[in-house]
């Protein structure tokens, strides 16, 4: 069984190379059988170019072309000093290609450096999964000019000039990731830049058990953020919860019994941003809304995400 899966693995890495286009960072090798003087061996520009190969005076176009393209490129131009120009080229090292880096909601986000094909859910999965905090959609961004793939680039299979390589965003929900839904589960490219995105946050705060910004996708009563926030303390006093919310550029305050809230009939719609301040017995009551509790996690310098290897 694991000899099957090792070849197989095997199998999708060996045509996944057959198949691969050459991006930025790719060190090329040109072989010009008969003339060593002729070889080359190098990067890409930044323009997308192979720098400095000697082509007399015809540049050659190499970022997402294949071997096979920037080889009948390179015999076009050496065609014009040589009778039948026999080339080679191989990309012999693809481990500077930018990595996929995948934030947010995740509960280990990291930077992925592919050498085989990958799709968005296997990379969810290596993070440990999406968390409580997701809002319910993921955001992929393709910079321009480093993924190389499908989705990108034109079909044209002789073309050797640049292609329309402008940035993409593609929009996905997580319903239709866990639904199955193929268009919901693209193939992920080099330099793909994707984020779980985040909700906004709730503040409870005061004679609750544990104070925290609250993370939902959905709409949440205010009975049901303070059983979230480990319910009310002994010292707290239900009858006087204030809730202070800001919304158009304006500042409301909200009163509330959390006796009647529990009775659903008057329960409280929460909306992004608020503050669910509960008082503590004796205590008065805020005339002005707190300053939300600081998130550490922005507060400390946050190290380079840790980056895993694809193979």
């Amino acid at each position: 069984m694991f000899t099957t899966n090792m070849s197989a693995a095997l199998s999708r890495r060996v045509a996944w190379l057959q198949d691969d286009l050459i991006h930025f960072g790719d060190v090329i090798d040109v072989d010009v059988l008969g003339g060593f003087e002729f070889d080359w061996r190098g990067k890409l520009n930044s323009d997308g170019y192979l720098d400095g190969i000697d082509a007399y005076g015809e540049p050659i176009y190499g970022l997402c072309q294949s071997e096979k393209q920037v080889a009948e490129a390179i015999v076009k131009a050496l065609a014009k000093i040589l009778r039948t120009p026999l080339v080679e080229v191989r990309i012999i090292d693809r481990s500077d290609r930018a990595a996929v880096r995948l934030d947010g909601a995740v509960k280990t986000p990291s930077r992925f450096r592919l050498r085989r094909k990958a799709h968005l859910s296997e990379l969810i999965v290596l993070t440990g999964g999406i968390t409580d905090a997701a809002s319910g959609g993921i955001i992929i961004l393709r910079p321009a000019k480093l993924a190389c793939g499908s989705a990108v680039v034109a079909g044209d299979e002789k073309s050797s000039t640049p292609q329309d390589n402008a940035t993409h965003t593609l929009n996905i929900t997580i319903s239709d990731l866990l639904h199955g839904k193929t268009d919901a589960n693209p193939e992920v490219f080099s330099g793909d830049l994707i984020t779980v995105t985040r909700s906004s946050p709730i503040y409870v705060i005061g004679a609750v058990n544990n104070p925290r910004p609250l993370y939902t996708p959905s709409e949440i009563t205010l009975s049901r953020a303070i059983a979230m926030a480990g319910g009310v303390t002994k010292q707290a006093d239900p009858r006087n919860v204030t809730i202070f919310r800001r919304s158009g550029g304006e500042s409301s305050i909200i009163q509330a019994d959390l006796k009647i809230a529990n009775s659903k009939s008057g329960d409280v719609i929460l909306k992004p941003f608020d503050i669910i301040d509960v008082a503590g017995k004796g205590g008065s009551k805020r005339q002005f809304p707190p300053e939300p509790p600081p998130n550490r996690d922005n507060d400390r310098p946050r190290p380079e995400l840790p980056l895993r290897v694809i193979d």
